[in-house]
């Protein structure tokens, strides 16, 4: 499957232009303890490049739950990937909660961020702080020239409200188009504020 052509059909579903480079998935897999972890999510796999990658490095016996929106990506994962460790699941990040029933330690995110509004940036994101264990670990990226869009600086901000440590690392520049690495740690956002169908106020 092209990300491409799925591009082409779909933007704002599918979000990138061109697969992530493995130098990316290298950065988005790096230090975030991936080797022992129990259980992992992954949202918007695409092609799987950053599956790949989180597979290469989880201990046998844990758990990596796929979430992607876009059926044509799915089934393919699926078919590749659908086996022993791996659960994938066609449906969005929003319905996140639905598919993991225990403390997540890393979730690795490769959805376009710059292209959702405010509104459903905090429903993921309000999903993502509620699965992910007390000292539980989230990355994701984003293309370089889009850090300065409002909905880039409102995920960032976003970011630094719900997470006790942020940070950004240097552009990746052998991706097409360069791109960033967002890592977040220790959620901030109770559990119960998502659940009770509330989500803390986003920073202006």
């Amino acid at each position: 499957m092209s990300i491409t052509r799925e591009f082409l059909r779909h933007p704002l579903l599918t979000g990138a232009i061109a697969p992530s480079s493995r130098r990316l998935a290298a950065e988005m897999t790096r230090g975030l303890g991936l080797e022992h972890a129990r259980t992992v999510v992954e949202l918007g796999p695409g092609t799987g490049v950053f599956t790949e990658a989180i597979l290469h490095r989880l201990r046998p016996g844990a758990r990596l739950v796929a979430v992607e929106l876009n059926e044509r990506l799915a089934t393919p994962l699926r078919e590749r990937y659908g086996r022993g460790p791996v659960t994938v699941v066609r449906d969005s990040a929003e319905a996140l909660m639905s598919y993991v029933d225990e403390p997540v330690d890393v979730v690795v995110s490769g959805l376009p961020w710059a292209a959702m509004t405010a509104a459903q940036q905090g429903r993921i994101l309000g999903q993502v702080t509620a699965v992910l264990s007390p000292e539980g670990r989230f990355t994701t990226f984003a293309y370089g020239y889009t850090a300065w869009t409002p909905p880039a600086r409102q995920f960032a901000a976003s970011l630094r409200q719900r997470f006790a440590v942020v940070t950004r690392g240097p552009l990746v520049w052998p991706n097409l188009p360069p791109a960033f690495v967002h890592r977040a740690a220790l959620p901030l956002v109770p559990a119960r504020e998502v659940r009770c169908g509330q989500s803390a106020p986003l920073a202006s």
